[in-house]
């Protein structure tokens, strides 16, 4: 057993300290970046945020709303390729949207039918909540192998060593994550995890120097998040709960004390787990909770929100583009984020 002493930070442990801007308005900012992958080398240019592949948030009508912006939906695991080819906008859309799956090897053929069949998605996202075992590397060399032009997202890990693991083993962007996510139960059932700040920090720094990317997954609960995450290094942040509860992603309404909820649950949940997969296995447990979260309606007042929260971050820190604020970063550790007296 030992004990690593150096302090590790959450997006509400720091501020960004401001610094003088030449800039006049944040409308000024640009927020569009432009990467070229490691192994695929297809160049993709957009928002770099992504809506993850959670039901009620990875769906079909979602990643119309937010290609308009530029920006990428990860789909479900559990979008069949039939409703894929039926949405009317796809051909249009794909450059935004990515499919995903796990490892398992059924769901690996449907996936190999789908892009052999819509060869014109670009993204592959290889999603699993554990991805420090072996199997899962020997895994992604083989989707490599299988696909050497896709660009692969790959994840989820949170330290410097699995990132350059699993860019080794044929990952161009690797989600890094464990535990921060609203919906997330993994750090209460098992004790696992990592400060998620500082696991963007360093892992980060790990694949740029091979010349990959991160995503940011989890953990941001408000604009001001997203913004810490791009910089402390974050090439792509993915968000959950943030776009969860609007129209496009659907969901369960339910409606209490002249209010509006929708039912919103995490990917490792008994909920998700009893509707994708025929419920828990006897040596598994849930690391997932399910809540009610309102009703936000329109997707695209949301979007707006956030770009302009992020936009302004960059207009405080002297950034006039996405790619320059991780340059002009210094975060100030704080023991409070914020005055909370009027909080319900």
């Amino acid at each position: 057993m030992r004990i690593e002493e150096e302090i590790k930070l959450d997006y509400s442990d720091v501020l960004f300290r401001p610094k003088r801007s030449t800039l006049k308005s944040r409308k000024e900012v640009n927020l569009e970046r432009t990467y070229k992958f490691k192994y695929s080398n297809f160049e993709w240019t957009g928002i770099p945020i992504i809506a993850s592949n959670m039901d009620g948030v990875g769906e079909l009508n979602v990643a119309q709303i937010m290609s308009e912006y530029k920006m990428i939906t990860a789909l479900t695991k559990q979008h069949k390729l039939d409703n894929i080819k039926k949405f009317p906008s796809i051909k249009k859309i794909y450059p935004f949207v990515s499919i995903s799956c796990g490892t398992d090897e059924k769901a690996y053929k449907i996936v190999q039918n789908t892009l052999k069949e819509l060869n014109f998605f670009q993204f592959l996202c290889i999603d699993v909540a554990n991805g420090y075992s072996d199997h899962f590397s020997k895994f992604i060399s083989s989707v490599r192998n299988d696909f050497p032009n896709k660009t692969i997202i790959a994840g989820n890990v949170v330290t410097a060593d699995m990132t350059q693991e699993l860019i080794l083993s044929g990952a161009d962007i690797v989600k890094v994550g464990i535990g921060p996510g609203s919906v997330c139960t993994t750090r209460i059932q098992t004790g696992v995890g990592y400060p998620q700040l500082s696991a963007v920090i360093e892992c980060s720094d790990a694949a740029h120097g091979l010349g990959a990317h991160i995503i940011a997954d989890g953990g941001c609960t408000c604009p001001g998040d997203i913004s810490k995450a791009f910089g402390g290094g974050a090439d792509f942040v993915m968000l959950g709960g943030m776009l969860a509860g609007h129209d496009e992603g659907g969901g369960k309404l339910i409606k209490k004390d002249n209010n509006k909820y929708i039912e919103f649950y995490g990917s490792s949940s008994e909920t998700a787990i009893d509707k994708h997969y025929g419920g828990l296995l006897d040596y598994r447990s849930s690391e997932g909770k399910v809540v009610k979260i309102e009703y936000k309606g329109p997707l695209k007042e949301t979007i707006q929100d956030i770009l302009g929260g992020i936009r302004s971050s960059c207009t405080y820190v002297g950034a006039p583009s996405l790619k320059q604020l991780s340059k002009c970063t210094t975060f100030v550790r704080v023991g409070r984020q914020y005055n909370n007296v009027f909080d319900e």
